[in-house]
């Protein structure tokens, strides 16, 4: 059986059609993952080897899981047209407010300037090129925000799966439309995973309020992670649903472990999401054990998958992001060892299969399961009045951070803290974004999930409602994140977002169902149902959706490289220059880059600047010196302006949604010696 529309015995249903195209984001963006990874491994990451093979690979994977979403899931060809017009809607949307962010200040210019690097070159890590200095010389720093020294070469922050996507965007031309065109995709995503739990009749619903959402928003407009690592996500759950109740079973099982499995290559953090997955992997692998069937043919490719996703994440990790693995150690070592520890008990489950099967669960279980679940997030909802969330600082970091919370709580008005993480708020961040009605839909609707799986029942939903709630009680208890608004939002996208809305659907749906008992059908419920899910997150989104941030920063970026000399060699001599345009000028205009070690303050010293610049001239290159003021180098030369932009950027709130932009102005001048 090939794939409906091209099987010209077979006419698509609309059912199938939203089954389909629901899944094969997810499986495009693993086989480029599965082709890119191994070529950025060998140096050459290059558009004429990449595209071929990954439109092959991706190709390959997307026919695989097409054939096994086996029957339709229930959608009428008007529900079907409404979601991918909410995705088309949602693209087109973000497309026109993307933000331009390239000056290094958080993580969306960090990936952006991590993809043109791949882009252009191909390879890591990233030279520093210290001949072009004359040498190396103990005055010259060559890390920055977001990237590296180590080892003699500077190597980017972060997990590389997400900017080998962005890459991509970069060679077609379209870096920064590439995550509105992920968004977009996610929508269909989660539509598709809707469908199949809920019905087609929500899955425009969920695809509409999940669109509507700021977060959402806020991350299909910048290069962050969180977006193609959820598409990951969603769509292995479909995969994963279609390999127990479609037709694939072997195959479309190991598809959507492997898809799952590589979100760990693009988010680290990621190996805590799929943890669920590994125990529901044993569980079937236990049930197999016991009765042929389904179980034993998705429990183990379902592992092997997920083994295989996950270890090349890790794996790349270690050979291309070590230092941002080692950064994390300290939290990384504990999430590794509870992955080893419900790996343990997951093998115990399973060898122990014959014997735990004879239990029989007590009577109650039910009813305390689903009284677990809505006490646990009435606690977390009453944690504002119980626990205030504080980090005494011990690092340099955690004292940059806490200066940062500082700033953050004049500019709101709040009283000063640096050691307030304000994480005792995180389901309050969720009720801004969804809106109450949803978290209520949502509480009730697990509560009752739990009930229903405790007495046997409702089993498709058993490994999502695991993921949801695992990641969304861990992601809440501790965010690990700065606290600010949009900003901290991001944590909430690859799973709890999604999670809340799909559940809340359920829980109108079961309202729905329940109103039309007796004879006396309420139609409003519906309807009303919907407009308490939609609505509420549009009205949180309206202060920020019609503006974007960072806008100029690519022309601006480019007028300065236009400026630059092909042969300089530039010495940054200032803090803010550095931590923002070092990476910028050595990727993106493409010249040898360093910071001038500060003695005193933010500024470098004039003597060593000077030396240096003797030391680039004996070299053969042309030294250019930049800060962010005219008089920072005017010692060196005549100076030039080489940016002067003000733009937009994200407002940052700590108790309450964000509203609003605030201003960015952005200078560099440029001096030659």
């Amino acid at each position: 059986m090939g794939i409906a529309w091209l099987d010209p015995m077979r006419r698509p249903t609309a059912g199938r059609v939203l089954a389909v195209v629901s899944v094969l984001p997810a499986l495009a963006v693993a086989g480029w993952l599965l082709v890119a990874l191994p070529l950025l491994g060998l140096g050459v990451y290059r558009p004429w080897i990449a595209v071929p093979l990954g439109l092959l690979v991706a190709g390959a994977l997307g026919w695989a899981g097409a054939r096994g979403t086996g029957k339709a899931v229930e959608a009428t060809a008007g529900q079907t047209a409404a979601v991918v017009a909410v995705a088309l809607g949602s693209g087109l949307f973000n497309a026109v407010m993307h933000g331009e962010q390239l000056a290094v200040r958080r993580d969306p210019a960090t990936y952006a300037q991590y993809a043109i690097w791949l882009a252009r070159e191909g390879y890591l890590p990233i030279p520093t090129q210290v001949a072009a200095f004359g040498g190396p010389d103990p005055s010259l720093i060559f890390d920055s925000v977001g990237f590296y020294f180590y080892d003699g070469a500077v190597v980017p922050q972060f997990m590389p799966g997400a900017p080998l996507v962005f890459a991509l965007g970069e060679w077609l031309g379209g870096l920064f439309l590439t995550p509105a065109v992920l968004g977009a995709l996610a929508v269909l995503a989660l539509a598709g995973l809707t469908a199949r739990l809920v019905g087609g009749r929500w899955a425009p619903v969920a695809a509409l309020a999940f669109a509507c959402c700021l977060p959402i928003v806020y991350t299909s407009r910048a290069t962050f992670s969180e977006m193609p690592s959820m598409l990951l996500l969603l769509g292995g759950l479909a995969l994963t649903y279609d390999a127990l109740y479609g037709q694939g079973r072997r195959l479309v099982a190991a598809l959507g472990g492997l898809t799952l499995g590589l979100a760990v290559l693009v988010r680290v953090d990621a190996l805590r999401d799929v943890l669920p997955v590994l125990a529901f992997a044993g569980l079937l692998i236990a049930m197999g054990r016991r009765s042929p069937g389904r179980p034993r043919e998705v429990g183990p490719p379902l592992l092997a998958g997920l083994a295989a996703g996950a270890g090349l994440g890790l794996a790349a990790g270690y050979g291309l992001s070590r230092p941002y693995l080692m950064y994390l150690s300290s939290s990384l070592r504990p999430l590794l060892l509870i992955c080893a520890a419900v790996l343990v008990l997951t093998l115990a489950g399973t060898v122990a299969a014959p014997l735990l099967a004879r239990l029989r669960p007590p009577r109650w279980l039910p009813a305390a399961g689903a009284a677990l679940v809505v006490v646990a997030v009435a606690g977390l909802a009453a944690r504002p009045w119980l626990q205030t969330v504080r980090r005494v600082p011990d690092n340099v970091d955690d004292r940059l951070t806490a200066i940062f919370i500082e700033q953050i709580q004049k500019a709101n008005g709040l009283p000063v803290d640096g050691t307030r993480l304000y994480f005792e708020h995180t389901l309050h961040w969720v009720a801004w974004y969804v809106g109450v009605p949803a978290l209520v839909l949502a509480t009730i609707a697990a509560a009752a999930l739990t009930h229903r799986l405790l007495r046997g029942r409702s089993l498709p939903w058993l490994l999502p409602l695991a993921v949801i709630g695992w990641v969304t009680l861990t992601t809440l208890l501790r965010p690990a994140i700065t606290p600010d608004h949009p900003w901290a939002a991001r944590r909430l996208v690859p799973v709890v977002i999604p999670g809340v809305i799909l559940l809340a659907v359920w829980g109108a749906e079961r309202l729905r169902e329940l109103a039309g008992r007796g004879g006396r059908p309420r139609r409003w419920v519906a309807p009303v149902c919907v407009l308490l899910l939609v609505v509420p997150p549009a009205v949180t989104s309206i202060g920020t959706a019609f503006t974007p941030v960072g806008r100029g920063e690519a022309a601006a970026v480019a007028a300065m490289c236009a400026r630059i000399p092909a042969d300089a060699t530039v010495l940054v001599a200032e803090r803010v220059t550095s931590d923002r345009f070092t990476q910028v000028v050595r990727g993106t205009c493409g010249v040898p880059a360093a910071e001038v070690k500060r003695r005193d303050g933010d500024t470098a010293s004039e003597p060593d600047v000077r030396r240096l610049a003797e030391r680039v001239r004996a070299a053969g290159r042309t030294p250019v010196v930049l800060a962010a003021e005219e008089a920072q180098v005017a010692p060196y030369g005549p100076a030039t302006r080489l940016i002067g932009l003000v733009t937009r950027q994200d407002e940052r709130s700590l108790i309450e949604a964000p509203d609003g932009t605030w201003s960015l102005h952005i200078n560099v001048w440029m001096a030659l010696p």
